[in-house]
């Protein structure tokens, strides 16, 4: 099995990047791990305070939980992934169900900036992207699929987003194997990763043969 942890502000592209690789990809030999599943759930707050969340923070996220998925999805263990819903800050008791393949995508914001987590993956990447290229796709993403209007999405960037990317997500860039600047449009760092991947799944391929 190999796992590739795919970093990257918010913004940044990653989930961009994450699809071309799939798409090139034999999809029954890939599953995706997404980190924003694992927020930790808000539930027993009242839907103002749910609200006033920091989700940039790693304090927001049950990587515990992660962690231990990645470690059963090694061991040859189907698990079931939360499924969270930024609009009310909680998960939904369904889940999805992944089985393990011969290589498992994690992918989220803060996944380089957790050592015990970086162990495990095979491949670091992170996704680089102009701050106010960032910014402009926040706002776009907030207003569309997450109910916000253009100031609460400018104040949680503010407040929030811009200081967590300074302080956790820019330095975990240095532990990254491979850098993809420009995110979804770097066709050349994308189909260098394809290749790397490719070339373990023909590894997987002989061994089983």
């Amino acid at each position: 099995m190999l796992i590739v942890g795919i970093a990257g502000g918010t913004g940044s592209g990653k989930t961009t990047v994450v699809k071309k690789i799939i798409n090139k990809l034999p999809k029954e030999s890939v599953a995706i791990l997404s980190q924003d599943s694992y927020y930790k759930d808000q539930g027993n707050l009242p839907l103002e305070e749910r609200q006033k969340i920091n989700f940039d923070h790693p304090n927001a996220i049950e990587f515990e939980l992660l962690i231990d998925h990645i470690k059963k999805l090694k061991q040859g263990l189907a698990i079931e992934e939360p499924i969270y819903s930024y609009i009310s800050c909680t998960r939904s008791d369904e889940t999805i169900h992944v089985e393990p393949k011969d290589v498992v995508i994690v992918e989220g914001i803060l996944v380089l900036t957790i050592p015990e987590l970086r162990k495990l993956f095979d491949i670091k990447v992170f996704v680089d992207a102009d701050a106010d290229d960032r910014l402009i796709r926040v706002i776009r993403r907030d207003i569309r699929e997450r109910g916000r209007d253009v100031e609460t999405v400018l104040k949680r960037y503010l407040d929030t987003v811009k200081p967590m990317h300074e302080q956790f997500i820019e330095p975990s860039k240095r532990y990254a194997d491979l850098i993809v600047p420009e995110g979804g449009n770097n066709t050349v760092a994308i189909d260098i990763l394809v290749s790397i991947i490719e070339k373990h799944l023909g590894i997987q391929h002989n061994k089983k043969s």
